[in-house]
């Protein structure tokens, strides 16, 4: 799986943990959208890379 549909992913996990966080006060979400965010943090440093490097060897 590329980097960008991991983060897809990554989002649509945040997004249904941050609603069940925040609706239904389920605080074990919170936890697991947490984890979702720091997991998007460390990928788009990946993918940014990723990007750089592609331009740089295009350029």
């Amino acid at each position: 799986m590329s980097n960008h549909d991991q983060l897809v992913a990554l989002f649509e996990t945040y997004v249904a943990e941050n609603e069940k966080f925040e609706v239904k006060g389920i605080k074990a979400s919170a936890a697991r959208a947490r984890k979702a965010l720091a997991e998007i943090a460390k990928l788009c440093k990946e993918r940014r890379q990723e990007i750089q490097d592609k331009k740089n060897a295009e350029g």
